[in-house]
């Protein structure tokens, strides 16, 4: 116990205090043998499921990857996921270094760049990607409030596909 506490005292020395927040964390990050095999089963179960795949790409380094992953698990968010996804994370490591991760997964929906983490792929049973305006626009997740995250999973649930022909809809 005194340990700690003199341990304590030099992290407050030091500025070396842990940083308070609002936000819940999570860690599923992991680093995975075949990352592409667990996207194709996942677009399996959504299949299966009638739901859409909410595939986040982030790393457990990453602070507003930890955050994201922790409003997910709040009960609020997961019924929300639970009824309208099936959730995959993937390691993305360091996407804006050359220490990324699965940047093949990103490719093959259609992103050819990751600036940072985490990114939200919301995609179809079939593999359309829904959020193509989105995706990368994640990186503030720890300054997001729970209503906010919401309120966007929400709509991409049940946003419509659309094709690149002008006017033309993909029914999904």
């Amino acid at each position: 116990m005194k340990r700690l506490a003199v341990l304590a005292t030099a992290l407050a020395l030091t500025g070396c205090t842990t940083a308070h927040h609002d936000y819940p964390e999570a860690t599923p990050y992991t680093e995975s043998a075949n990352a592409m095999a667990e996207v194709d089963a996942a677009l399996l179960r959504a299949t299966a499921a009638d739901k859409r795949v909410l595939l986040v790409m982030g790393a457990d380094w990453c602070h507003d990857s930890r955050a994201l992953a922790g409003w997910l698990e709040t009960p609020r968010l997961a019924a929300l996921v639970e009824k309208h996804y099936e959730l995959l994370f993937v390691n993305a490591g360091t996407p804006q270094t050359s220490e990324g991760s699965n940047l093949d997964i990103a490719r093959r929906f259609g992103i050819a760049d990751l600036p940072g983490t985490p990114n939200v792929f919301v995609l179809t049973p079939s593999g359309a990607l829904v959020n193509t305006d989105t995706v990368t626009t994640w990186r503030n997740a720890a300054s997001r409030s729970e209503d906010a995250i919401y309120a966007e999973l929400a709509e991409l649930a049940v946003r419509p596909v659309y094709s690149p022909v002008p006017g033309a809809e993909i029914a999904e």
